[in-house]
């Protein structure tokens, strides 16, 4: 288990989390703006629900958690990820974000690291997000043999 150590150290069956934290117009607006979202419902003055890739942000908020030595010695590459949304998260929610490392293994001689996130409403207890993504450790480019 590698909670409380660096992302790099994360390992099978860490669980992250929970963290709660209220949805705000600010966040949703500001990461609508920087990622050109520019719809009514991410970035109006009414009703604004949160952008399925606004996912990443609970991914950072689990890591500052769970991790606060930071993120490693070595880069990250965010090489996948699949988001499946079942209901909208509205400004003013009050929300619940877990993740559980399901798997860490070598594959052509690079490291990868799989999460699981769940994002639910803690009033309603309504799944509204599982977030799967994988990243690879340690990264460094391939070298051919001379």
């Amino acid at each position: 288990m590698a909670i409380g150590q660096f992302v790099t150290d994360l390992d099978k069956g860490d669980v992250l989390g929970p963290v709660e934290y209220t949805l705000s117009a600010f966040v949703i607006r500001e990461y609508s703006h920087i990622v050109e979202m520019h719809h009514e419902c991410f970035q109006g003055a009414d009703g604004l629900i949160m952008p399925p890739t606004l996912i990443h942000l609970d991914k950072l908020r689990l890591y500052n958690a769970a991790c606060p030595a930071g993120t490693g010695p070595t880069a990250r590459i965010h090489y996948e990820y699949d988001a499946e949304v079942f209901a909208p998260a509205r400004v003013g929610d009050k929300l619940s974000v877990v993740g559980r490392i399901l798997d860490r293994f070598l594959k052509k001689g690079r490291e990868y690291v799989l999460l699981e996130m769940e994002l639910t409403n803690v009033e309603t207890g309504q799944l509204l997000v599982r977030y799967r993504d994988q990243v690879i450790l340690a990264y460094s480019q391939k070298t051919e043999a001379a």
